[in-house]
């Protein structure tokens, strides 16, 4: 298994992989292929795909303000489950983010992807109870 940088290119079989996956939220807009190249821009060097013979098996999206990582979107082929894929796309994100001298990570699940949830549990990610998460959508024309 390689671990990478995502590139734009890999975008097709990303997409892909995210469709077929359970309790992953896409919206038109923000995951079309223009709205990725943008986010790809803007943190090139927070977003990796994990390869098997130059296939995508694994993704990972991160963000930062200069002062958060906001992870998204974690995405494992489940053949290749439970093999280390999905925690080494988490360290590639973490030692990205230390490099960049962000601190502190946070993410959105949603509450019933129980594998989602229960993953990030087992490698330390804890619930927060003490917040409401809020979001406005500000373009519904391309939600999907």
């Amino acid at each position: 298994m390689e671990i990478r940088q995502m590139r734009i290119q890999d975008y097709e079989e990303v997409r892909r992989l995210w469709a077929g996956m359970p309790g992953i939220g896409l919206r038109g807009l923000d995951d079309s292929k223009d709205g990725i190249s943008g986010f790809l821009a803007r943190n090139p060097k927070t977003c990796f795909v994990a390869l098997n013979r130059g296939e995508v098996i694994g993704v990972i999206l991160c963000g930062n303000d200069g002062r958060r990582g906001y992870i998204y979107h974690l995405a494992v082929c489940p053949s290749c489950r439970g093999k280390g894929v999905g925690r080494s796309l988490v360290g590639a994100v973490v030692g990205a983010l230390k490099e960049e001298r962000i601190n502190k990570a946070a993410l959105v699940v949603f509450r019933s992807n129980d594998l989602g949830n229960h993953f990030w549990s087992s490698i330390g990610f804890e619930e927060r109870e003490d917040l409401i998460y809020r979001d406005a959508v500000l373009d519904e024309s391309r939600d999907i």
